[in-house]
C-alpha cells in the first residue's frame, strides 16, 4: 500500500487534501483525523505536520508527501522534489533597514534572523557568502529592532509587514516557493500506484488550467481560427449541416479564453461555448 503524508493543518492543509479529492482519493471527514485508508486506490494518507513531511519521507518510512518547496529544502533530509502542484505560492526575501544593504553581497559578516535557516544557509553557500544565520520561530520582523539580528529573511507577499517594521526587501527573492510533491532521494523507478497518482495529479493541474472550447465558423475561415485555437494537439473539426460550416472544438487556456472568444466572434465564429475540464488524461 502507498503511504502519503499530506499536511494536517496551514495553509497547505485544505488545498493539498481538495486536491487528491480531485484526483479520485479519499480524504478525512474529521480534521482530527490522522490517518485515512482509501484501499480502493491501495493508498494510505498520514496528516502531519509540515515541517516534519521531508523527515520522513526523506527516511524512507513514508513514500510520498506534500509539502512547500521551502520547507523541503530548509529540512534537507534526504527528500527530492517529484512535480510541482501549483499552490501554496511564496516569495522569501532578505529583508532589512532602508540604507543598510545595497546588494547580496552586502549579507557578508551580518547577522540573519529566519525561521528557515536551511534556505538561507543554502543561499548563502551558493553565493560563497559567511554570515551569522539566527533562528527564530514564528514572526521575525521584530529581531532588527530588538539587536538580535542586522538583516531578517522571511515569506514576503505585499510588504506590508516589512514596511510596518520600518524595513524593505533587499535584493532578488531568494527562493519561490509553493506546494510540491516529494520522494525520497535515490527511490527506486516509481511503482504503478506512484505512477498512477502522478497521472492524475498532472491531469487536476491540467484541468484547472484549461478549459474546453467549442464554436462554429466558416469552412473557409477554419486555419485563421484553428490559429487561434490549435488545442493540445490539433483541433476537433467535426462538419454541420449547414453547408460550409464545421464545428471546432479544442481545449484553451482559461487565462485566455476570454480575448479568444471575442477575436473568434470578430472573426465570424458562432456559438462560442466554454466548458470546465474536470479530469482528464494527455
Amino acid at each position: 500500500m502507498l503511504r502519503i503524508a499530506i499536511p494536517n493543518k496551514g495553509t497547505l492543509s485544505g488545498p493539498a487534501a481538495a486536491m487528491l479529492r480531485e484526483a479520485g482519493y479519499r480524504q478525512r471527514t474529521d480534521d482530527r483525523d490522522l490517518v485515512c485508508a482509501d484501499p480502493a486506490n491501495d493508498v494510505e494518507f498520514f496528516y502531519l505536520r509540515p515541517r516534519d513531511i521531508a523527515t520522513y519521507v526523506g527516511s524512507g518510512d513514508l513514500d510520498l508527501g506534500i509539502t512547500g518547496r521551502d520547507l523541503l529544502i530548509d529540512a534537507d533530509t534526504g527528500a527530492e522534489e517529484l512535480l510541482d502542484l501549483g499552490f501554496g505560492g511564496a516569495t522569501f526575501r532578505f529583508a532589512a533597514r532602508p540604507g543598510t544593504l545595497g546588494a547580496p553581497s552586502d549579507l557578508a559578516g551580518r547577522r540573519i534572523a529566519t525561521a528557515y535557516p536551511g534556505v538561507v544557509a543554502r543561499y548563502l553557500a551558493e553565493h560563497a557568502l559567511a554570515a551569522e544565520v539566527v533562528r527564530l520561530d514564528g514572526a521575525v520582523e521584530n529581531a532588527i529592532r530588538l539587536g538580535v539580528a542586522d538583516v531578517i529573511a522571511d515569506v514576503v507577499s505585499t510588504g506590508a509587514t516589512l514596511r510596518q517594521a520600518g524595513l524593505e526587501p533587499v535584493g532578488k527573492p531568494l527562493l519561490e516557493s509553493s506546494a510540491i510533491l516529494i520522494r525520497r532521494r535515490g527511490a527506486e523507478e516509481p511503482t504503478h500506484p506512484v505512477n498512477q497518482l502522478l497521472r492524475r495529479l498532472q491531469g487536476v493541474l491540467v484541468a484547472r488550467q484549461y478549459v474546453m472550447l467549442a464554436y462554429d465558423v466558416r469552412a473557409d475561415l477554419l486555419e485563421q481560427a484553428s490559429a487561434l485555437t490549435p488545442g493540445i494537439e490539433s483541433p476537433t473539426i467535426s462538419p454541420l449541416h449547414r453547408e460550409g460550416w464545421v464545428a471546432v472544438q479544442a481545449m484553451v487556456l482559461r487565462a485566455d479564453i476570454h480575448r479568444i472568444m471575442d477575436e473568434l466572434y470578430e472573426m465570424g465564429a458562432r456559438a462560442i461555448l466554454v466548458t470546465d475540464i474536470h479530469a482528464c488524461r494527455l
